[in-house]
């Protein structure tokens, strides 16, 4: 036998090249409904391609929508039911593995297979993933415009299907391999986790009350700091930092950005989707040592140090430091989950979304002032204890990365008859 399918490479003998419709029912879900046009409609919930991610269906926070009772009985969800992204990323798939509830449909970003004459739709499922790691899906649907796994492309999808028997050994086979290495990978990004955990909070300790445990205290006065060593000082923002307000001529400095995870960074170094102005005269300009603030996202902590000069947008705010706080220690309290709270505080607006932090509210923040020389001593405390945590860390990343292959490995040799079956019984 040749290689019928381009994508899914097969020489085991019984195992045919079809398409999917012969041996799978496929159906596409119903278009979004947010007004009942009959009495007799209903409101159910739905699922949309946000609940379908590669580890399972989600029924969490479902979304509702009107559908009649054909609708209902015709797009109702089943235990054991392959649902299938037809947008986003297409071609991701998971089992219905509980219970849906009562009623519940898929919107037509989704489809919904099912096996005929007891054609497996876990070994469906199960190469639809190996279709997407080779980069399959990228070919079909044409991702240099807008991606679409139309309902047709799904049924004339072609793949090596042994029969129905040998289809379930596999699928037993990869669930219990996969699980494995999926339990694996969640323990090791568990510790990840952890690690980032430990670094907050180390942070968040030593910009507030340093690194000697036996320092007396006193009272800050302020409900997000507590007490502080005693021989610290509170000062205002507005006493420690003015505000910035240069701006480029030609706007052809590098453009940099602000967020809540990497701080200041070049924008050319980061998948950033928003729309960037042609023309970039006028943009602020910021110099190394500056505290850049998004002031749109400042209550998530989007602020920092920047290590770079550049630019940033108008809407940013920027400021230099009078010299009372060091550039690294401003940029370790920018991190330290007690001042993200109490910036929140000081922003103004109705919800989270539409919070801003204005240099007038910064200036009214009061901020602790440990020597410089102890500041130095907290910077200098954490980089080393991130140097050991960032071993452990590319070492977790690297556990986890050859996991991934050794997952995709598995699968790709299974359902291309790779593996001998009698090495796949329990």
């Amino acid at each position: 036998m040749t290689h019928l399918v381009q994508w899914q490479p097969c020489e085991k003998h019984g195992w045919p090249a079809v398409q999917v419709k012969h041996m799978f029912e496929t159906t596409l879900g119903k278009m979004l409904q947010p007004q009942p046009v009959s009495d007799a409609e209903a409101e159910v919930p739905y699922i949309k391609s946000l609940h379908v991610q590669w580890q399972g269906v989600s029924f969490n926070d479902l979304p509702s929508m009107w559908a009649s009772p054909i609708d209902i009985q015709q797009l109702e969800l089943d235990i054991g039911d392959l649902m299938v992204c037809e947008g986003g990323e297409v071609g991701r798939c998971a089992m219905v593995s509980t219970s849906p509830p009562h009623g519940c449909i898929f919107q037509n970003a989704l489809h919904r297979v099912r096996g005929r004459e007891k054609n497996d739709v876990r070994y469906l499922g199960y190469c639809l993933k190996q279709a997407a790691e080779a980069g399959w899906f990228d070919v079909l649907c044409n991702r240099a415009t807008i991606a679409h796994f139309t309902v047709e492309k799904l049924r004339e999808l072609r793949i090596h299907l042994p029969c129905a028997e040998t289809q379930r050994l596999i699928a037993n086979y990869l669930d219990r391999e996969t699980a494995c290495i999926d339990k694996l990978i969640a323990e090791k990004e568990r510790m990840l986790a952890l690690l980032d955990e430990k670094r907050s909070a180390l942070i968040s300790r030593v910009v507030t009350r340093g690194l000697d445990p036996n320092a007396p205290l006193k009272s800050s006065g302020l409900e997000w700091l507590g007490e502080i060593p005693a021989h610290w000082t509170i000062e205002r923002a507005k006493n420690l930092f003015a505000v910035r307000d240069e701006r480029s001529d030609d706007g052809l400095e590098e453009l940099l950005t602000v967020s809540h995870i990497t701080g200041v960074t070049s924008r050319s170094e980061k998948n950033v989707y928003m729309f960037e102005a042609d023309d970039k005269a006028g943009y602020k300009r910021c110099l190394p040592g500056d505290l850049a603030v998004n002031t749109l996202w400042a209550w998530m902590g989007a602020m920092g140090i920047s290590p770079l000069e550049g630019i940033v947008s108008p809407d940013y705010h920027v400021y230099t430091s009078k010299g009372e706080l060091l550039p690294e220690y401003i940029d370790l309290l920018c991190r330290s989950k007690p001042f993200v709270a109490e910036v929140i505080r000081w922003s103004k607006g109705v919800w989270s979304s539409r919070l801003r932090l204005y240099p007038e509210n910064f200036f009214e923040m009061r901020l602790p002032v440990p020597p410089k020389s102890e500041q130095l001593e907290i910077c200098r405390a954490v980089e080393a204890d991130q140097r050991k945590a960032n071993n452990l860390r590319d070492s977790l990343h690297l556990s986890i990365t050859l996991a991934k292959e050794r997952r995709s490995a598995l699968i790709a040799a299974a359902v291309t008859g790779q593996i001998p079956l009698e090495d796949m019984d329990e």
